[in-house]
């Protein structure tokens, strides 16, 4: 049985199987050379013994390869670039190099990528949100190998985080526009199943108009996927309730700027019918017309540390585990006080 602070050996799945270690080796490089039935007995010791091949180990006698991996959700949107672009350039000024991966979020395949970088060497893993399966911080604790967390902050994380607090980040945007006399809102938010972020911003928003004596009914919150043509769709849906939101709140700015898009097709003036605000600050955001009212969030800053924090581990020292970034609203022209005629 594999002892929890003891990271499985080869020879343990051999031991567990009742085959030679030369068989384990071929199962795992070349199954296609193992008989099915043998094959599927070492597969299934695998399995229980949560054993990972360490390519890195084998092929490095020092067990470093100066490689540092990275599971994102996606590369599908802008969102992660900036904090990806500092965190590399981080690394390689320390003579590191990344290897990037995604999820989809899907916390299964994020599994299973960790086991592939595990495989594949990498000296330390960086790893977006703060909720995670709980198999991968025993592969990592097992094999020593740093890692941190980043897109998110929780004082009492038990594990290393740089990031900020989206949930008290969130609460910022409706107060601002309750300040300015805003009653009727809607939400539009990235689905929040599998994702910390998307919940803690939902959350947020939520509990911050509900503090204000506003609670949204279930149509005037709408999940969608992080892309512009879904936050169009959203905005659409919203705008032709009996009762239209005067503001809506976006849980990013790639939202934001469908919902944006989606009024001027539609001829709805913005912010003189509807106030709409985003979050996260992306480049395209101050460039919008109106420009857009978000939440900024230092990302590059956020990579930094985080690379920063690992380089530091890596180089035996123990760096402050939990570090909180600010953000700040930044006021724009997509947000107003609004228009009693509408």
């Amino acid at each position: 049985m594999n002892l929890a602070n003891k990271p499985a050996t080869q020879g343990d799945v051999a031991k567990a199987a009742g085959v030679s270690t030369a068989t384990v080796s071929r199962v795992i490089n070349q199954p296609n050379s193992v008989r099915e039935g043998i094959r599927l007995q070492v597969q299934m010791a695998i399995t229980e013994l949560d054993y990972v091949a360490d390519a890195g180990a084998r092929a490095l006698a020092s067990k470093r390869s100066r490689c540092i991996g990275a599971v994102i959700p996606t590369l599908a949107n802008a969102i992660f670039a900036d904090g990806i672009e500092a965190f590399e350039s981080c690394l390689n000024q320390a003579g590191f190099s990344l290897m990037l991966t995604t999820s989809g979020y899907d916390s299964q395949h994020e599994l299973t990528q960790v086991k592939t970088l595990i495989e594949r060497g990498v000296d330390a893993v960086m790893l977006v949100g703060l909720n995670h399966d709980p198999l991968i911080y025993k592969l990592l604790q097992q094999r020593n190998i740093p890692y941190v967390l980043t897109w998110a902050y929780q004082r009492d994380c038990l594990h290393p985080c740089v990031g900020f607090n989206n949930y008290e980040a969130a609460k910022l945007l409706p107060l601002h526009l309750t300040s300015l006399g805003h009653q009727r809102f809607a939400i539009i938010s990235g689905i929040s199943e599998a994702n910390d972020r998307a919940l803690d911003r939902l959350n947020g928003m939520k509990d911050a108009l509900l503090a204000q004596g506003i609670r949204l009914s279930k149509d005037t919150i709408i999940e969608c996927t992080y892309k512009i043509e879904a936050g169009r769709e959203a905005c659409r849906a919203l705008l032709n309730l009996a009762s239209p939101p005067t503001a809506i709140l976006c849980s990013n700015d790639v939202l934001a700027a469908g919902a944006l898009l989606e009024c001027q097709a539609g001829g709805i003036k913005v912010p003189d019918q509807v106030s709409i605000a985003g979050f996260d600050d992306l480049a395209l955001s101050a460039n919008l017309t109106p420009s857009l009212t978000t939440m900024h969030i230092p990302f590059k800053l956020m990579g930094q540390l985080s690379a920063q924090y690992l380089i530091d581990r890596l180089a035996g020292t123990s760096p402050q585990a939990q570090q909180q970034l600010q953000v700040e609203l930044r006021l724009r022209n997509s947000t107003a006080a609004p228009n009693n005629q509408h």
